[in-house]
């Protein structure tokens, strides 16, 4: 017993070498001597950092033996404080960054070895996997397309609280957005408001989501910010999205300017009511598509919408400096047949005439929990 409760205390203190191990068991499964992880946001959970890819990156995981980061000399300092590695090899800025990794696998033997990798991954590109071939003619790549994010998809403990704090940032951000946004403002202001509350509530930057004019069918879901002056009677659409050590929690709610239209309040009422019913579906267990099914079949059955062809739910978790946006590696659809495991935490929204609503929910064995704790409404501008 009393050695359980060591293990216990350790994952949840140095969550790593449960990471590690879930990823040296695919590499098993294939049959491969090392990792080559050039996804950011695996190179984060992994390790604790993940930097930026101004030049190629790597991280080398062997079966057997401590992993080493292959990155440019000027971001070498900032792994080593960030993360738990030992050995990190920084290159120059005039060197061959691709050659950097490959001559790191080489000097430690593995220059003729089954590598394991993900070619779905970002980094690696054509480009990438022609220069990294053409250095390594005697290695033999192996390919498990999505793996990176797959082997994120349940969360851990600590990862969960960085989620819960990430939400609590969003709820404290949208009550002081709703507070202080009034007729005349813009939607560029409302950005502002968001921006600095992401930084009071102690998320890691200002960068904002989705503020705009709620109008239209589904299009407002993607607008910019501008600058025209928002007038009584306007809906201001806003979703937030602040991280907590780079995990993102997301909140959509509309914000009425003046007094609540009844016909806003009612289809705001209906939308929660649908998406309500979805989210205590979401138990472990449960195929994604039935669960979608829950809240599109619920709107379009009660004409709330004509045509469902957007997702109604997307995943959470881990963020970097990537080219997405959003974690589309498990979605809500009626085509999705995977199944929701505990652990797996979400952004769910719903839309429809102008109006947005969304929250951040993770999966448990009896269903979902709300992590955003938001009063599910439309909300008054003012205080």
């Amino acid at each position: 017993m009393r050695t359980r409760r060591r293990t216990l205390i350790a994952a949840l203190t140095n969550p790593f070498p449960a990471r590690l191990a879930k990823l040296r068991q695919a590499m098993s499964d294939a049959g491969a001597e090392l990792y080559l992880a050039d996804h950011g946001e695996l190179m984060g959970w992994l390790t604790g950092y993940q930097g930026t890819e101004t030049m190629y990156r790597a991280l080398l995981v062997p079966k057997n033996g401590d992993p080493w980061l292959v990155v440019r000399g000027l971001d070498a300092p900032q792994a080593a404080v960030q993360s738990w590695l030992t050995d990190i090899v920084g290159f120059k800025d005039w060197d061959d960054p691709h050659l950097a990794v490959t001559g790191s696998l080489v000097e430690r033997g593995f220059g003729r070895a089954t590598i394991l990798t993900d070619n779905h991954s970002y980094s690696f590109t054509a480009h990438t996997y022609g220069r990294l071939s053409a250095a390594l003619p005697e290695v033999n790549f192996v390919f498990n397309p999505g793996l990176s994010d797959r082997l994120r998809a349940v969360k851990d403990r600590i990862e969960i609280n960085h989620l819960r704090a990430a939400a609590k940032a969003a709820d404290r951000s949208m009550e002081r957005l709703r507070s202080e946004i009034k007729a005349g403002s813009t939607t560029r202001q409302a950005g502002a408001i968001a921006a600095s509350s992401y930084m009071l509530f102690g998320a890691d930057d200002g960068q904002v989501g989705r503020i705009c004019r709620g109008q239209g069918s589904t299009g407002f879901l993607h607008a910019e910010l501008d600058d025209i002056p928002l007038c009584h009677g306007d809906v201001l659409h806003a979703e937030l999205v602040p991280k907590v050590q780079r995990y993102s929690a997301r909140l959509m709610r509309p914000i009425a300017i003046g007094e609540i239209k009844p016909e806003i309040a009612e289809l705001t009422t209906a939308l929660v009511h649908h998406q309500d019913k979805q989210i205590a579906a979401m138990a472990s267990g449960r195929v994604a598509a039935d669960v979608d099914a829950v809240l599109r079949d619920g709107v379009r059955n009660a004409g709330l919408r004509d045509q469902y062809e957007n997702v109604s739910g997307y995943m959470l978790g881990l963020y970097g400096r990537t080219p997405r946006s959003s974690d589309f590696s498990h979605v809500f659809l009626p085509t999705s047949q995977w199944q929701l495991q505990a652990g797996m935490v979400f952004h769910m929204y719903t839309s429809a005439g102008g109006i947005g609503i969304s929250e951040t929910v993770l999966v448990t064995d009896q269903g979902g929990e709300r992590l955003t704790r938001t009063p599910r409404q439309v909300l008054r501008a003012g205080g």
